[in-house]
């Protein structure tokens, strides 16, 4: 403005820039500290030092997460409903007795929690003072207990629940769960406090909410099962500071999650008489060794179109394993109905399963039982050969271990020689499907 109106001064006028007030939590006072001055460094610059963690008691938690909860970080655990990740996660907040841990709860008010937590802790054990509880939606009161309680760890439940005044749109909608997380995520990162979020699941499976959502957070953990047997799985789709192929069994009991230290012994079912179609597969999720039970059946197809039907496999990998049995071994798969279970209702994602698939759809073929004493760990290739697979000693070691004699593997592993010298279980190394065909029938 040229001249001004009142004193008619020329060029008198001065520009003032007034910051609005965003209406965001300030969270400066409260990081350690204070505040951080962003400006570019070297990488030479960057100091590198060990992420702090907190160890749970919770074993198969501190084994998905690559060795325990990392400060700072912000991890969003998914699943179906009443598959248990609230009931995992008061167990686990009220097991941490040396560190303040806040449950927010969107869903339950404070008696049903209170119900749940005396069913997880028993009649007259040992109460976490540690422990605080908010039922409450709104993020912004969310954020005033938490600046009045400093605590070290967050846990809501869940974050499609929750509800900021920053923004106009109803709860639950894409916008709200975005800024919700956004506002928590600062928090985590400014004042280095390590925030659990649950959230939901779509019908599909995929994790409700934007997608945006599985990139803002640190590591997304997927918590899934069959809700007719006892047990869970805990997977990690991302994590930014360990392995993603880790995997946590749990079981369900009336006092809650149970880690299982051994879960092999479930995934073998124990049985009196030899049958046939049963093959075991020494297979392996992240670092540990899995021993898991094949089941097949192969009957006369009755209708025109021969059916396959798959649980815990995948489907076109099935038709893969035939294709290779009908063209390198003649078996005459295309007029035969073929079922395949992976018992205990787990899903298995790892090659080395082939070998075992494939035994245990010749022995229910000829109807000629396996050996009970026997397991595999093979990838089959098109030609028919049987590949090398990764870890081969860890995976011999849990076969030794749970009482088996006799390991099927390819020959064409690096370190055989040594295996067989190393271990007291036979190692029999075979390149071939023809050869592990004449081996075993």
């Amino acid at each position: 403005m040229g001249q001004c109106p009142s004193c008619a001064q020329w060029n008198s006028f001065v520009e003032e820039v007034i910051e609005k007030p965003t209406g965001k939590q300030n969270w400066n006072d409260y990081a350690e500290g204070g505040k951080r001055a962003s400006k570019a460094v070297t990488l030479s610059e960057v100091k590198s030092n060990e992420e702090r963690r907190i160890i749970t008691t919770d074993g198969e938690l501190n084994r998905v997460l690559g060795g325990g909860i990392v400060s700072g970080s912000i991890i969003l655990v998914a699943g179906e409903p009443g598959i248990g990740k609230s009931t995992l996660f008061l167990q686990d907040g009220l097991q941490l007795t040396n560190h303040k841990v806040l449950y927010v709860s969107g869903e339950e008010s404070e008696q049903q929690i209170k119900m749940r937590a005396d069913r997880l802790q028993g009649e007259g054990s040992l109460q976490n003072d540690n422990f605080f509880l908010l039922t409450e939606t709104s993020t912004q009161t969310i954020f005033q207990e938490i600046k009045k309680l400093k605590p070290d760890v967050v846990i809501v439940d869940s974050v499609q629940t929750l509800q900021s005044n920053l923004i106009d749109a109803s709860q639950g909608s894409i916008s709200q769960i975005k800024e919700c997380a956004g506002e928590f995520q600062r928090y985590a990162k400014e004042t280095n406090t390590p925030v659990f979020l649950i959230g939901h699941i779509t019908k599909e499976g995929g994790i409700a909410g934007p997608k945006i959502l599985e990139h803002m957070v640190d590591v997304v953990l997927q918590f899934e099962g069959d809700r007719h047997y006892a047990y869970r799985i805990l997977r990690t789709l991302k994590n930014r500071f360990g392995s993603t192929s880790e995997l946590g069994i749990y079981e369900m009991t009336d006092k809650g999650m149970r880690g299982v230290a051994n879960p092999s012994e479930i995934l073998i079912t124990q049985k009196e008489e030899q049958l046939s179609g049963i093959a075991i597969a020494a297979t392996l999720e992240g670092i540990r060794p899995l021993l898991i039970e094949v089941q097949s059946l192969v009957t006369q197809s009755v209708y025109g179109t021969p059916q396959r039907t798959v649980t815990g496999f995948d489907l076109r990998r099935l038709q893969l394993l035939l294709a290779v049995l009908e063209k390198r071994g003649g078996f005459h798969f295309g007029v035969k109905d073929v079922f395949l279970n992976i018992a205990g209702g787990i899903k298995v994602e790892d090659p080395s399963i082939d070998l075992a698939v494939l035994c245990a759809l010749l022995s229910s073929y000829e109807d000629v039982p396996l050996p009970q004493n026997i397991c595999f760990a093979g990838e089959v290739g098109l030609s028919g050969e049987i590949r090398a697979v990764n870890k081969i000693d860890q995976r011999i070691a849990e076969a030794e271990k749970l009482g088996f004699e006799k390991i099927l593997v390819s020959k064409y592993n690096q370190s055989l020689r040594q295996s067989q010298q190393k271990f007291s279980i036979e190692v029999v190394a075979m390149g071939r499907v023809e050869e592990v065909y004449q081996h075993l029938f």
